[in-house]
């Protein structure tokens, strides 16, 4: 069954920023070099996240959220697949300042393309019994959210992502997950093609038969890089099969 509804981004009304890391910072200053700009407070901007701020529309929810998932660090529940962690760090768009305290929610589907809760849109019939690769963490005092998840994997439509959303003030209950609080952000976060392809002859992402969809061919992904939430990926050891982390400096409009 085919994403549709992800096919065409909703148009939101708040802005968010994504801190450009590397290359796209590299590149982003030297355009900036002769420049006048007032100068921020040395306080302002904490020493980890001083980098070129580019705004970036925010990305559609798609079909496949589902309220009051877990607060936890692992969202795995034993599904097979290369592992995947994330260090997402928050920071506010304005000032740079990291977020600390902040959910960091996210849900994906697993190698075959199933969401938890869903499956079967992808035409396989395991059973549904499951919130696997769903959850988040509160971000840490430097603002940052590590979650541990696999590699994503394709379904009809949508190349690999992973969505994201932020909120804060949120209560945590006694059953593991939260209400409340104020929704920030709602986007998606992307992996480069040359990784996905390692990665989609590895095991269990080998036996998906559906035809993948590249960036190039998505309709959400706008090739903009960090700025539409390109990770940056390191691997974990010297085999595909190691693993990655994840890692991309999401900003926030608090106000």
């Amino acid at each position: 069954m085919t994403d549709t509804s992800e096919a065409t981004p909703t148009p939101v009304g708040r802005r968010t920023v994504l801190i450009a890391t590397g290359a796209t910072a590299a590149t982003l200053a030297v355009g900036a070099v002769g420049a006048a700009a007032p100068e921020a407070p040395t306080d302002a901007i904490p020493a980890a996240a001083a980098a070129v701020c580019t705004l970036t529309k925010e990305m559609t929810e798609g079909p496949y959220y589902l309220d009051g998932q877990y607060v936890r660090a692992d969202v795995t529940e034993g599904k097979a697949g290369v592992p995947l962690k994330l260090a997402l760090t928050v920071v506010d768009d304005d000032t740079c300042a990291t977020i600390p305290n902040a959910l960091v929610e996210i849900w994906h589907c697993d190698a075959l393309g199933e969401y938890s809760g869903f499956v079967g849109n992808n035409g396989h019939t395991e059973p549904d019994d499951g919130t696997f690769l769903r959850g988040g963490v509160l971000t840490n005092s430097a603002g940052l959210a590590s979650i541990t998840t696999i590699y994503p994997g394709w379904y009809r439509g949508r190349c690999v992502h992973i969505h994201v959303k932020v909120h804060t003030g949120v209560t945590l209950t006694a059953d593991g997950s939260f209400t409340g609080g104020t929704e920030l952000h709602t986007g998606q976060l992307f992996i480069d093609e040359s990784i996905t392809t390692k990665v989609a002859v590895v095991s269990p992402y080998s036996t998906n038969t559906v035809t993948r969809t590249t960036l190039a061919q998505d309709s959400i992904y706008d090739d903009g890089g960090a700025a539409s939430g390109l990770m940056t990926l390191t691997a974990l050891g010297s085999s595909t099969s190691a693993g990655y982390t994840g890692t991309l400096t999401l900003g926030v409009e608090r106000s």
